[in-house]
């Protein structure tokens, strides 16, 4: 039986703790490029020598060559540069623009039909320019915006509560910019028991602002450098969900036609992840409150894309 095979463009600390958290999976061969020659190679070689310790039969290849990812089942784009200081928000779009759709044309020319997860920010604004200039059907691309939102929240919820972050399901969609995200606690539970009957809703805001600032908070911390574990898992989940043709609901950024009463932008919703992609876009009841913030983050994404050229 043919292994699957992931290709991880990209192989600073998202890239290369994605390639770490999928090998212990087993469940894809993996390249893994970047532009620095060496770089991939090296840590490419480092995790395939840890191949007789945490149990990986596949095969793992550090590169700088596109051609090497032919035959991708999935890609992953963590390639692009931090935000530094003095650097505006437009500057760094159309650098990163260029990196992601510039990349992601490559491996669409040796894997069309392969799944694409961009996890390069801003992701919502740059999710909705590769598939529009690269031409890539609804269900072939998506961010992996939500899915960190959503763990952070979740870790804060066990936080406040005491209690197994595991037990706890929220939710986090909207776009991908602080202010703009919208943690639905109102849907959160414990273990089916609503959080309304287990927190006070006067203590929401203390775990709404965290989220919201999670990446600011860990940036701050680090001084030097981003979060990339949880972005790295975040990311796995939904490659592992794809791969293994799950059918799992999970919030992810997509390219909307239509719904949510919305078009050209991509926004964090929840959506079905299997073999095909994004199967589904489901579309919850929201608030009117809700509604009006995802309306304003639609608006906040469609500015940053005129901001992308390529």
């Amino acid at each position: 039986m043919r292994r699957h095979k992931v290709s991880i463009i990209g192989a600073g600390m998202v890239g290369s703790t994605t390639a770490h958290c999928l090998a212990q999976k087993d469940i894809a061969d993996i390249v893994l490029l970047d532009i620095k020659d060496g770089l991939a190679a090296g840590k490419g070689l480092d995790l395939f020598e840890a191949s007789p310790i945490n149990a990986f039969h596949g095969q793992i290849q550090g590169t700088t060559d596109f051609a090497q990812t032919k035959g991708s089942d999935l890609v992953v784009i963590t390639a692009g540069l931090p935000r530094k200081p003095g650097m505006s928000r437009k500057e760094l779009i159309g650098i990163n623009g260029k990196i992601v759709v510039n990349a992601v044309k490559e491996c669409i020319n040796y894997s069309p039909e392969a799944k694409i997860i961009i996890v390069t920010n801003p992701v919502d604004a740059l999710t909705y320019a590769a598939k529009k200039l690269v031409g890539l059907p609804h269900s072939q691309i998506m961010g992996m915006s939500g899915m960190l939102d959503s763990s952070r929240l979740r870790t804060f919820i066990a936080m406040e509560l005491d209690v197994s972050p595991q037990d706890v399901k929220a939710m986090v969609i909207g776009a991908h910019t602080g202010s703009n995200m919208i943690p639905l606690l109102r849907l959160a539970n414990v273990n089916t028991v609503p959080l309304p009957e287990l927190l006070e809703q006067e203590k929401w805001p203390k775990i709404i602002d965290r989220t919201k600032n999670a990446g600011a908070e860990i940036v701050s911390l680090l001084q030097i450098g981003s979060a990339y574990y949880a972005p790295a898992e975040a990311t796995t989940e939904m490659v592992d969900a794809i791969l293994r043709d799950k059918k799992r609901l999970m919030p992810c950024s997509v390219c909307l036609e239509g719904e949510y009463g919305l078009s050209d932008c991509a926004l964090c919703v929840p959506v079905i992840l299997g073999k095909e992609g994004v199967e589904k876009v489901v579309e919850i009841k929201l608030t009117d409150e809700e509604m009006q913030e995802m309306v304003k983050g639609a608006n906040v994404i469609k500015e940053m894309i005129e901001c992308i050229e390529v």
